[in-house]
């Protein structure tokens, strides 16, 4: 059953287009970089994905919002996404877990919504003209020249650094484990006879990383963005560089400082924002892509066995094939237009993935890179002891 057809929105682009709608969530105007998502399922851990912040996402499953929001399945504190643009938003909610409606979730962020377009036309035009910068209003009276004027002066995310705005602002430890539904309880701590320290870089992060990482034995501290290593209190057997939204390029205190701790030679793994990161600070360049990749059903190369990955995708820039420094080797290869995936540093324990191998929403085909991970701090934890008996 679709939603009751009330208050009238609208989404313009820049282009001049204009898409007549229905609003939900909460009432206002807002601007961003219009995407589209082809996940069919995790519309609330997409829209609280940082990652999503400063975009209007569009969501190209016809229907969206039947099983409602709850309080566990969220990946940050608030919604990121600039606002949420659907074709169709059942009344009915279906599912034991739910606490309230995503328009309802919607309002208390005050996030807009504009539902009752045609997204398959909207996702099209994208994909032929490229992402578009977009207001969705439902002011009243809803004006089309005045959201057509507003969505041309959005800066765009090209030479925008929005990992500092949406970084944690203090040091924090992270202790919680994966959700275990079958045992009743909505989520585990998890104990380990082997440890690993890590330090979180915050340009971003999703609790699921969070999660996965605790599951593994790591004592997971969160550091904010602009931190220089330097400063943290004690080493740590691994760094971690989390995804976020925006430009990498303008992130120089986050590519200087990933430069300090490759001279460490401590184990780095970075993903998504953290990927690219590791990759200018190691002497390449990102570009700004066409439309980006944005689902859960992405399929990626490993060039090294040959294996082909589902993958969950969430990113508007990438790693320029043409600037790879030597020092750096290209691990994993998108399936649907051949764009760098994956890096690993030949001279220092480094590597890298720009897919979001926790998932959340999405397939778990690369979490290994997780394990691949705990093994390279493990290696270099068992050889520093060593070290240290023969000294």
């Amino acid at each position: 059953m679709n939603a009751v057809r009330t208050n009238k929105a609208l989404l313009a682009l820049e282009d001049g287009s204009v898409f007549e709608g229905y609003a939900f969530g909460a009432s206002g105007s807002s601007v961003g970089e219009v995407i589209f998502n082809t996940s069919i399922t995790g519309y609330q851990e997409i829209i609280t994905d940082p990652s999503y912040s400063q975009q209007i996402v569009t969501f190209t499953h016809p229907q969206i919002g039947n099983v409602g929001v709850n309080s566990d399945d969220v990946e940050a504190n608030t919604i990121h996404a600039s606002a949420m643009v659907i074709k169709n938003l059942p009344t009915r909610i279906s599912n034991w877990r739910s606490e309230l409606s995503i328009s309802e979730f919607l309002k208390r962020n005050n996030v807009v919504g504009i539902h009752g377009i045609d997204t398959r036309q909207l996702t099209r035009l994208i994909r032929s003209k490229g992402a578009q910068n977009g207001c969705v209003t439902s002011e009243s009276p809803v004006d089309a020249d005045t959201a057509i004027s507003m969505a041309r002066q959005f800066p765009g995310l090209k030479g925008m650094d929005l990992a500092k705005e949406v970084s944690t602002k203090s040091i924090y430890k992270w202790h919680e484990g994966t959700f275990d539904l079958d045992s009743g309880s909505s989520m585990k701590v998890v104990s380990s006879a082997e440890r690993f320290s890590v330090a979180a870089y915050d340009f971003g992060i999703k609790h699921n990383i969070l999660r996965m990482l605790s599951d593994r034995g790591c004592e997971v501290t969160v550091v904010p963005a602009q931190m220089n290593y330097d400063e943290l209190d004690n080493e740590f057997d691994g760094v971690f560089l989390s995804n976020g939204p925006g430009d990498p390029e303008p992130c120089e205190y986050a590519i200087d400082n990933i430069k300090q701790i490759l001279q460490r030679y401590i184990p780095i793994f970075g993903i998504c924002l953290g990927h690219q990161l590791l990759a200018l600070a190691s002497g390449g360049r990102t570009m700004k892509m066409k439309f980006g990749h944005h689902g859960a059903n992405h399929p990626v190369r490993d060039l090294s066995t040959g294996e082909i990955m589902i993958t969950s995708q969430n990113h508007g820039f990438a790693v320029d094939d043409d600037q790879l420094p030597d020092d750096v080797v290209v691990t994993h290869r998108s399936l649907f237009d051949g764009t760098i995936q994956g890096l690993a540093h030949i001279e220092y324990p480094a590597f890298s993935f720009q897919g979001h191998p926790e998932a959340s929403p999405g397939p778990h085909d690369c979490s290994a890179l997780f394990n691949r991970f705990i093994n390279m701090m493990r290696q270099r934890k068992s050889t520093t002891s060593a070290e240290l008996r023969h000294a």
